[in-house]
C-alpha cells in the first residue's frame, strides 16, 4: 500500500510550528531536508541544524482525499499563522520496510590504516582494526561528513599512544573516541549541549572505553590542565572567536586540529591561532578545510 508523502518548504523559524501541525492532521512521521542543496555543517554545540531553506515531509496512510488533507492543512496554517502556506508538493511513494532502508544507507567506513567507523548493526569489515562502533542519532557527528572526515584521517596517521587529548565541542564523541581506540591515555570532551555529553558518555559504554579515560564538561566547568593533542570541530567563528583559550590548552609543541571551515574562512581562521601556533597549509576535502599547527614555546 503506498503512502502519500506532501513536501512544504519552510524557513527555520517556522520548521517546529509546521511539523507540530503535520503530527496534529495524523502524519505518521515527519523529517527535514535542504531544499537548497546548502551544505551543513556539524552545528555550534548547543544548536538544531537546520538549513535556510528546509524542506519539511509529512508521510500520511493512503486511502485519504489527497485535496482534502491539502485543504486541512491549507486552513490549519492560516488559522495559526493568519499567512498563506507555500505550495504542496504530493507523492505517492511505496510501502516498505522503512526502518531496514535507514540502517542500510549506513555502511562501515574507513578513514585511513587503521580506523573505522562501523554502525552497530554490522559486523567489523577488520576485527584487528580501530573499530569505533557509533550509530546516527540526535548528537552529531558520525564520520560522514567532510570535517568529521578528515579530523578521522588526521588522528589515524598519528601515534597517540599516551597522548593527552582535549575534544572541544565533542558532539557524539567521534573524535575523542577514535583518539581513545587509536592509543590516546585519556580525553576530555567539552560542550555546551548536555545531550551531547550524555551520548559521549553513551557511545564510550558501547565501546567498553574504561570511564576513567573519559571526562565530559560544559565549558563552564571544563578544566585548564593543557593536552598534548587538541581537536575542535566546530565552526570557523566560534574557532576565531576561541582561538586564545584553545591556545592556553595546548602545551608547547602539542598539536592543534580545527575543522567545520570553509575554503573561503581558512586563512582568517590561520591568522587568528598564527600568534600562538606554527600553522601547517590547509588541507581541503570538497569545500571543507583542515587546519592543523603545533604549539609555539612561547
Amino acid at each position: 500500500m503506498p503512502w502519500i508523502q506532501l513536501q512544504i518548504p519552510a524557513d527555520p523559524d517556522t520548521v517546529d510550528q509546521l511539523e507540530d501541525l503535520l503530527m496534529a492532521l495524523g502524519a505518521d512521521a515527519v523529517s527535514m531536508e535542504d531544499a537548497a542543496d546548502q551544505p551543513l555543517y556539524e552545528p555550534d554545540p548547543g544548536t538544531t541544524p537546520l538549513w535556510s531553506q528546509t524542506r519539511v515531509t509529512g508521510l500520511f496512510q493512503s486511502g485519504q482525499d489527497i485535496e482534502q488533507l491539502c485543504a486541512e492543512i491549507r486552513d490549519a496554517w492560516h488559522q495559526q499563522t493568519q499567512q498563506s502556506l507555500a505550495d504542496i508538493e504530493v507523492t505517492l511513494v511505496e510501502d516498505k520496510d522503512w526502518e531496514r532502508a535507514w540502517m542500510d544507507d549506513f555502511q562501515p567506513l574507513r578513514f585511513g590504516d587503521r580506523l573505522w567507523i562501523v554502525p552497530s548493526w554490522h559486523s567489523p569489515p577488520n576485527p584487528d582494526a580501530a573499530n569505533l562502533l557509533l550509530d546516527p542519532g540526535l548528537a552529531f557527528g558520525t564520520g560522514t561528513h567532510p570535517t568529521t572526515a578528515l579530523c578521522l584521517e588526521w588522528l589515524d596517521g598519528q601515534d597517540m599512544s599516551g597522548k593527552q587529548v582535549i575534544d572541544y565541542g565533542c558532539g557524539s564523541g567521534i573524535l575523542g573516541l577514535a583518539a581513545l581506540l587509536l592509543g590516546a591515555a585519556h580525553v576530555t570532551g567539552v560542550d555546551t549541549d548536555p545531550q551531547a555529553l550524555e551520548a559521549s558518555r553513551d557511545n564510550a559504554l558501547r565501546n567498553g572505553i574504561e570511564t576513567h579515560r573519559l571526562d565530559l564538561y560544559l565549558p563552564e566547568n571544563e578544566p585548564d590542565t593543557p593536552c598534548d593533542v587538541l581537536l575542535a570541530n566546530i565552526l570557523a567563528n566560534p574557532l576565531i572567536d576561541l582561538a586564545p583559550r584553545l591556545a592556553r590548552l595546548t602545551r608547547p609543541g602539542g598539536d592543534l586540529v580545527l575543522s567545520g571551515i570553509l575554503a573561503p574562512q581558512a586563512r582568517e581562521v590561520m591568522a587568528a591561532y598564527e600568534p600562538w601556533f606554527l600553522m601547517d597549509e590547509p588541507e581541503q576535502k570538497e569545500e571543507w578545510i583542515r587546519l592543523t599547527g603545533r604549539r609555539r614555546d612561547r
